[in-house]
């Protein structure tokens, strides 16, 4: 069987966040999200959510990251509408999930939901930024492997990697 690294952390209740990946690569996928106000967006994703600004072209463009893999593109450009333009998901761990709804919270008051548990293993926080993009974090829970939800996933052919 091939081992795949992953950047996303096995699912676990004491799963750490992976460090910021800076290193350039090929994007596999990317969001570009358009912005009235470029640097209060960069704030917002920044402070709030996480991200860092791998690069900017000042007035035009802000390349931002958190893990490998989760690239969004801010660019000066017109809002899409009242309702939100677009939805991301991203992944994260549990223990990030809280404290990114209080940052995001305490810079715009209104625009993160409550973590919800959903019914595909997940804790998931949806955060509406400033140029109206909807951001969903999503934290995988564990699974008992040896457990009646793991032996049901197993019989549909499904495998598990070890931690």
């Amino acid at each position: 069987m091939n081992t795949y690294t992953s950047p996303v952390p096995m699912p676990a209740l004491d799963a750490t966040a992976p460090e910021i990946y800076r290193e350039i690569y090929g994007m596999p996928m990317f969001v570009i999200t358009p912005t009235l106000d470029l640097e209060a967006s960069k704030d917002f994703w920044i402070r709030g959510l996480g991200f860092v600004d791998l690069f900017s072209i000042p007035g035009q463009l802000t390349h931002l990251r958190r893990w490998a893999f989760q690239d969004v593109l801010l660019v000066l450009g017109e809002r899409m509408g009242e309702a939100p333009a677009m939805s991301v998901n991203f992944s994260c761990v549990l223990s990030e999930i809280e404290a990114t709804a209080a940052r995001c919270e305490e810079l715009v008051p209104g625009c993160a939901s409550e973590p919800r548990e959903m019914p595909w293993n997940s804790v998931e926080l949806t955060v509406v930024t400033p140029e109206n993009t909807r951001v969903v974090l999503t934290a995988a829970r564990p699974i008992d492997l040896d457990g009646p939800q793991a032996a049901a996933l197993r019989e549909q052919g499904f495998h598990f990697l070890k931690k």
